[in-house]
């Protein structure tokens, strides 16, 4: 069974950089799951910020952190990591890491309901 460890959240200033990091176990590989990164803000829907449907094609990043954030992977560790930049008050939420199979294309971002497997979440939180 798969499971998902988040770390790297934390308190920063707007303008800062943070990184998240997702440790997977369970899962011989990566390859062949979709794999990426969702958030919730209290009192907000959750949504994707960037994923991974395959490890053979380009990521998939949300309009609001294009540019700002990017999502990498090292397959020899299982993980996969968030790199955080120009951070803003709006990207205050708890972070997740997530892993699914049958997930095509941009649905790794924009359908987030249909990962099977959560980390417990890190919270992220951009503050003067």
């Amino acid at each position: 069974q798969a499971q998902l460890v988040e770390s790297g959240g934390g308190l920063v200033q707007p303008g800062g950089s943070l990184r998240l990091s997702c440790a997977a176990s369970g899962l011989s590989s990566l390859n062949g799951y979709a794999i990426g990164w969702v958030r919730q803000a209290p009192g907000k829907e959750r949504e994707g910020v960037s994923c991974f449907s395959s490890s053979k094609r380009p990521p998939y990043y949300a309009d609001s952190v294009l540019g700002r954030f990017t999502i990498s992977r090292d397959n020899n560790k299982n993980t996969i990591y968030l790199d955080m930049s120009d951070l803003r008050p709006e990207d205050t939420a708890t972070y997740y890491c997530a892993v699914g199979w049958d997930i095509i294309g941009s649905a790794c971002r924009d359908l987030p309901e249909r990962y099977q497997t959560w980390g417990q979440g890190t919270q992220v939180t951009v503050s003067s």
